[in-house]
């Protein structure tokens, strides 16, 4: 009994040691139950837990690969592109050369004809000049100056001008102009006839005439209004204008 009693306590003892309570998986009866260590609740959610993370962002990963494979493409040219023919130069590109002057069938009439073939041609500056060659003209007419006139008249206007001036000569007259008032003028007409080009202009001016003669003096303040066509051959590179006709105009 005592050997017995012995080999049963130090079974019991054993039992105590390997089973303490929350530590191990033992049952009353000394069976152990298999599996011999149980996972907690804790860890066992823990893991769940993870596993749905795992799937979830497997998922999205998927998702997100088939929008980009979708959208994220780019269709076409873009805003910031630039073609990429710019970016090499064109084989089709022709030099560049001085524009030619192309004959369409179309003739150019007036100023727009006149300035096609001088392109240097001012009309502010024309009209400066021939206002100042028509004082000069008038006061060179007056004063019997044929030197000056020939400088600005053509021809056939001199041999007028000069007849006009023996006649007034051979009566014994002198004649002298003041302006009044600095003459208008305006381009009434332009014209191109081969190499030469003509303007008409039309002039506003006032003077007072002082002549003297046998019979006398007298003052004459007169107010003219006259056509002056100034001519110039385009082809000289002379830039001065001659008066080649003289109308009377409406005032």
């Amino acid at each position: 009994m005592q050997g017995g009693s012995a080999g049963s306590l130090a079974l019991y003892c054993a039992r105590l040691l390997t089973c303490v309570p929350g530590l191990c998986n033992v049952t009353p009866d000394g069976s152990v139950p298999w599996p011999y260590i149980e996972q907690s609740p804790s860890t066992s959610n823990q893991a769940q837990a993870i596993l749905t993370l795992i799937i979830f962002a497997a998922l999205a990963a998927i998702v997100l690969y088939q929008l980009y494979s979708v959208l994220g493409r780019r269709v076409g040219r873009q805003p910031g592109d630039t073609p990429a023919a710019d970016a090499r130069p064109s084989t089709l590109r022709a030099p560049e050369r001085p524009p030619e002057v192309i004959d369409d069938g179309v003739s150019l009439t007036g100023m727009a004809a006149l300035k096609a073939r001088d392109p240097s041609f001012d009309v502010g500056r024309f009209l400066g000049g021939a206002k100042t060659a028509y004082e000069m003209i008038v006061r060179a007419f007056a004063a019997g100056d044929r030197a000056t006139l020939r400088k600005l008249l053509a021809p056939g206007v001199m041999a007028s001008f000069d007849a006009a001036i023996t006649q007034r000569e051979n009566a014994g007259s002198t004649e002298s102009v003041e302006f009044l008032h600095a003459p208008r003028a305006d381009v009434e007409k332009a014209e191109v006839e081969g190499d030469t080009a003509r303007v008409t202009t039309r002039f506003l001016g006032e003077f007072r005439s002082r002549s003297k003669s046998a019979e006398g003096e007298a003052v004459d303040d007169r107010r003219t209004a006259e056509l002056w066509t100034f001519e110039r051959d385009l082809k000289s590179q002379d830039p001065n204008w001659v008066l080649v006709h003289v109308d009377a105009a409406e005032a």
